[in-house]
């Protein structure tokens, strides 16, 4: 009889360790659904109209990816929750970041190719995230953090290495890098919002449409090629799956995982963006690309995989 109290008890646990287990990877798996939606954004903007103006794009996709979480917002209500003290702020912040964003890797796609702007903007991606949570959540930098956004950084980068030579222009590579230090700055604001009581679906929807409100000038001002049945196409795809979607998706994500966890996840959308190149846009990998890839999922496999010590 005793044996018997022994293996249910033994059953039990081994059922509730399994069951924490699962649920810590809901949080990341959520996070590489967003990166895989996000990486499809720069080979959409490569197929849209030539005469549509990169920043004119970002702002049609913020406007229809924050109208669309908005409406489903207006289901779980809550937002009353944005106006309080310790949240607005925090709205704002990611409202700014998140416009700064989508202009600069807009236009980082547009002066470098999908692939290379994808990779500089999410090659620092991480390392801002990072710097932020510590400043702002007082998050602690593991080492075993460190090690694998290196590694992941490493391996994104070898895998989005021109086949063949390529110049890069400086401007360019200087919005991508301020697309990067912006996604770093909306992932921890989001995390503070959420952290703060705010409901995901309305506080995200409106950080997307405030952004969008105050980028709206470029559509009056770049309205070129706007309406071209591609480039129609284009917003509407990245508005809905490649930001309602996917931000949807992360914030989901973000409310059960480390802000620094989660920059370096995001690292998934280079190599889909990669891939996506390759079939779609006929670009060519360079041979060491197999190996970035190996090594870009080892470190993902590192971040979701290895238990985080709570932060100090």
């Amino acid at each position: 009889m005793g044996a018997i109290t022994a293996r249910r008890a033994r059953d039990r646990s081994g059922s509730v360790a399994g069951a924490r287990s699962g649920h810590r990877l809901v949080g990341p798996a959520a996070v590489l659904l967003a990166a895989a939606l996000w990486g499809t954004v720069g080979p959409a903007q490569v197929l849209a109209g030539p005469a549509a103006d990169p920043g004119a794009l970002g702002v049609g996709r913020l406007l229809v990816g924050g109208a669309v979480l908005a409406l489903l917002g207006l289901r779980t209500g809550g937002w009353g929750v944005l106006l309080r003290r310790g949240v607005r702020g925090w709205v704002a912040l990611a409202a700014i970041a998140t416009g700064v964003y989508q202009v600069a890797f807009a236009h980082a796609v547009h002066e470098l190719g999908a692939a290379l702007g994808t990779a500089i903007a999410l090659g620092v991606a991480p390392v801002a995230t990072g710097l932020c949570a510590r400043l702002w959540t007082g998050e602690r930098i593991a080492v075993g953090w460190v090690l694998a956004t290196a590694a992941a950084i490493a391996g994104s980068a070898l895998v989005l290495v021109p086949a063949g030579p390529r110049s890069a222009s400086t401007a360019g590579v200087l919005v991508a890098l301020v697309a990067g230090a912006c996604y770093g700055v909306y992932t921890v604001a989001a995390k503070r919002f959420l952290d703060a009581g705010a409901p995901a679906l309305p506080a995200t929807a409106a950080s997307l449409l405030v952004a969008g409100v105050l980028l709206s000038p470029l559509l009056v001002a770049h309205p070129d090629g706007l309406l071209d049945g591609p480039t129609v196409l284009q917003i509407a795809w990245t508005g809905l799956a490649g930001t309602a979607a996917a931000y949807a998706a992360f914030v989901f994500g973000l409310r059960r995982s480390s802000a620094s966890a989660v920059g370096t996840l995001s690292l998934a959308e280079p190599a889909l963006a990669a891939v996506l190149g390759v079939a779609v846009l006929g670009e060519r990998l360079a041979p060491v690309a197999l190996l970035g890839m190996l090594l870009l999922l080892a470190a993902l496999a590192l971040v979701v995989l290895v238990p985080r010590r709570a932060a100090e």
